[in-house]
């Protein structure tokens, strides 16, 4: 098998395992909140997930780059802009933080929902800027 396809299968499982783990985190901000946090039952599991799956995604992105050369068409780089849209607001909607309001907290979650969701439209519709 292609080293190249390998990288996009394992790059795809991942971006499954992040929508899953988003979703499942997300319903930490709905159940059993805790004044301004998140449920803590099950925090270690879903943050775990969570981080393998955003991590992977970044490995194996970058190990296509590389194997492509840097060859890459123009929606690429707003993929990329929303990742990390995608990252810093579920940082925000998470922080350990009592300060950060859980209005705050579920308008980052969806943030990042809204940029999950456009990742996978730019994906799927692979759209000609030029």
């Amino acid at each position: 098998m292609d080293t190249q396809l390998i990288i996009k299968i394992i790059h795809m499982s991942a971006a499954s395992l992040a929508i899953i783990a988003v979703v499942l985190r997300a319903t930490t901000l709905f159940v059993g909140t805790q004044g301004n946090l998140p449920n803590p039952k099950g925090r270690v599991v879903l943050v775990a997930l969570q981080h393998l799956a955003m991590a992977l995604i970044a490995l194996t992105g970058v190990i296509a780059l590389v194997l492509k050369d840097f060859d890459v068409q123009p929606w690429f780089y707003a993929k990329v802009i929303l990742f990390l849209v995608l990252i810093s607001s579920l940082a925000k909607a998470y922080k350990k933080d009592e300060a950060v309001l859980m209005v705050q907290r579920r308008a980052g979650l969806f943030i990042a929902i809204v940029s999950l969701i456009s990742i996978v439209a730019l994906v799927i519709i692979k759209p000609n800027f030029g």
